[in-house]
């Protein structure tokens, strides 16, 4: 179900239990201000969430509230993710589903990183 990203953070949503150690995740990176795991449910040979560490609902969030080194941290995390996994020569998409019309169903800010096959064009209808 979507979610309203201008509500307050939800510290019981399901990237908060992970982050938490309550939920394992099949780990792929982590540092200080990141953690990025294979999705459960992939749409591509490969298909990577990254999440910053602090409690943001959004990007619009995140950026608001979020300090410059945690910015720059999580960023960084999502380009090192992308050049471990190999999809920088042939390609790779990332996502950021925000609230209700783009159906963004974790109240936790959160990156896709898609890959390992053409992905096709983005087509918006």
């Amino acid at each position: 179900m979507p979610i309203d990203p201008t509500l307050e953070y939800d510290d019981q949503n399901i990237f908060a239990k992970i982050l938490r150690g309550e939920i394992p995740c099949s780990k792929v990176f982590e540092d200080q201000w990141a953690l990025a795991f294979h999705d459960i449910n992939p749409q591509a040979p490969a298909h990577v969430l990254v999440i910053p560490k602090g409690a943001y609902v959004s990007w619009d969030d995140f950026s608001a509230k979020g300090g410059d080194a945690e910015i720059a941290g999580f960023v960084r995390a999502v380009g090192h993710v992308s050049r471990e996994l190999g999809l920088v020569e042939p390609g790779y998409r990332l996502l950021a589903n925000i609230g209700m019309d783009s159906h963004q169903e974790v109240p936790h800010l959160h990156v896709h990183i898609f890959g390992g096959k053409p992905l096709g064009p983005m087509l918006m209808r």
